[in-house]
């Protein structure tokens, strides 16, 4: 059954705004070392999601199917690399999406419930790098929080629906509380704070920072590709799907931007690059420091915002890539039950608690940053082969019916491969834990191919006729 409008896609894809343009300015100023590169860089990876976002539109109203990403990648390349997209999906993407949202959301609920209490504490030396790992009550109530999600959309679509429609009305109006408040009433606004120099300290921004403040700031638009993953319970996905995409990126582009020039314009540099990117009350996160600069409860405005922001990613997370087991499911290469719908709510009720629970698992095993970059390293390496699976299927499936074709083909596309290329290649310098961790678990998702090929459940899959 088709229950997704337009407008609930275009909800879906504001699913994007969540803990990044909250959390990821100050990391970015302290890799780039002025506001106007960070502008540049969140503008940058913002046209570079609305190129991923051109090229997945004609993909996703050719084969309007759930599971997105994983059948194009299975149409274009075979079962092995939609397996390992779909394995990577359930095992790290949407699962550590899940574990760093919910974390973060309990970091900002201290705001107004204390939650500082830590059972144990390890830090891991690894690869030359500090690891550090923790285990206390915020990291409860980040399990407590997915497991409730997964049971509300096991409930229904047309409740997850509802909820994600509700929840982005309230993220925007508190956006925009921020937003104005910084331009309108801040004691400390100044247009002469986005023309500082570079901090002495910083060092210069080359091609290397840059792409890692890409990242950072891609992990804010992370969510668009998603969409896809629904596109056989949206109404007319052929037109829909492009539409939201292309509208409801353009729109967050513009939030984003607008959001960072607030912060910029209510705080001296110095303030944004002692920000912190989590919501300890010894470090505040930027946000929260540009709305006291207007209101002494601005660091409780910054948390109530935050807190309904991610309630709307967290939600959209687990609607959206559940979808990717249970198409797995159903071709044969996943567990079997997980390809089952619920009889009374009609949805894949045994794939959504199989990802929640795994992100249960995920949010007692790292910070948030650690958590979100290694999630990103998985994202843009199967990004690029999903945008290269645009050119092979256009020479696969000529016929095929394309109601939408990219626009600026072959030039955009190619364009987005390459830098996505380009960021992965980045991140296994710059971030050589987190992108090990990564390949680590994308690789261990081959023995499972294997055995899910050997168990006969693809074979049985094949026997009987494709669901529509």
């Amino acid at each position: 059954m088709r229950a997704l409008s337009l407008r609930d896609a275009i909800a879906l894809v504001f699913t994007v705004i969540g803990t990044g343009v909250f959390l990821k300015t100050a990391p970015m100023a302290q890799l780039l070392g002025s506001p106007s590169r960070v502008l540049l860089a969140w503008l940058a990876a913002g046209l570079l999601s609305l190129a991923g976002a051109l090229t997945y539109a004609e993909l996703g109203a050719m084969m309007p199917e759930a599971g997105g990403e994983y059948v194009f990648l299975r149409e274009a390349y075979g079962d092995l690399s939609g397996f390992l997209f779909g394995w990577t999906s359930v095992m790290l993407i949407s699962s550590g999406g899940l574990a760093a949202v919910s974390t973060a959301l309990a970091s900002f609920l201290a705001s107004f419930v204390p939650l500082d209490a830590i059972f144990t504490a390890h830090d891991f030396h690894l690869l030359g790098q500090v690891v550090h790992w923790r285990l206390g009550i915020q990291q409860v109530v980040a399990v407590a929080v997915i497991l409730l999600f997964s049971w509300v959309n096991a409930r229904g679509v047309q409740l997850g629906s509802r909820v994600q429609w509700v929840a982005t009305v309230a993220k925007l109006g508190g956006i925009a509380i921020i937003v104005l408040g910084a331009f309108l009433l801040s004691k400390t606004g100044s247009w002469e704070h986005l023309k500082r120099p570079v901090t002495a300290g910083v060092p210069p921004a080359g091609a290397g920072a840059f792409g890692a403040a890409m990242l950072a700031a891609l992990w804010a638009y992370q969510g668009w590709s998603n969409v896809p993953m629904v596109a056989g319970e949206i109404e007319k996905p052929e037109r829909n799907i492009p539409r939201a995409l292309i509208f409801g990126m353009l729109i967050v582009i513009v939030v984003y931007l607008i959001t960072n020039l607030a912060y910029f314009y209510a705080l001296p540099f110095s303030e944004v690059l002692t920000a912190n990117s989590t919501a300890y009350r010894d470090a505040l996160p930027v946000a929260a420091k540009a709305a006291q600069t207007f209101s002494s409860y601005g660091a409780q405005i910054v948390s109530l915002a935050f807190m309904i922001s991610a309630i709307g990613a967290l939600n959209g997370i687990t609607l959206m890539n559940s979808r990717v087991p249970f198409a797995m499911a159903r071709d044969g290469l996943f567990f079997g039950p997980l390809g089952n719908v619920n009889e009374t709510s009609r949805v894949p009720a045994n794939a959504i608690w199989f990802q929640g629970i795994w992100g249960c698992v995920l949010a007692l095993s790292g910070t948030f940053d650690q958590i979100t970059t290694s999630v990103i390293f998985a994202i843009w390496l199967f990004t690029a082969l999903v945008g290269s699976s645009l050119f092979v299927l256009r020479r696969k499936l000529p016929a095929a019916p394309r109601r939408y074709r990219a626009v600026g083909y072959p030039v955009v596309p190619a364009l987005f491969v390459a830098i996505a290329v380009w960021l992965v290649m980045n991140s296994l310098i710059a971030s050589p834990v987190e992108s090990a961790a990564g390949i680590l678990l994308i690789a261990l998702g081959i023995p499972f191919y294997v055995y899910f090929r050997r168990s006969g459940w693809l074979t049985r899959a094949r026997m009987r006729e494709r669901p529509h």
